[in-house]
């Protein structure tokens, strides 16, 4: 079940529970949007972001066993 989070501090939080266990950030090149999904047992958190800079800070500031899984189409490219 998909869960839209709007805060950046509470999308962190969310990263660092227990349960939380992968994420995966996609970019959209057409809308500049960046989106960092994480997965908990439950859910499947979402946080959008439009600005990069904020993207990256956030990119670094998850916890290291949270570092975002290749996707699949990128071991065909």
């Amino acid at each position: 079940m998909p869960s839209e989070v709007s805060d950046i501090k509470q999308f962190i939080e969310i990263c660092r529970r227990k349960d939380a266990s992968s994420a995966r950030i996609k970019r959209n090149r057409k809308t500049s949007q960046i989106k960092f999904k994480v997965r908990c047992q439950r859910f499947i958190y979402t946080l959008v972001l439009k600005d990069s800079d904020k993207a990256d800070k956030l990119k670094q500031s998850l916890p290291p066993c949270m570092y975002p899984s290749p996707s699949p189409t990128s071991f065909f490219s």
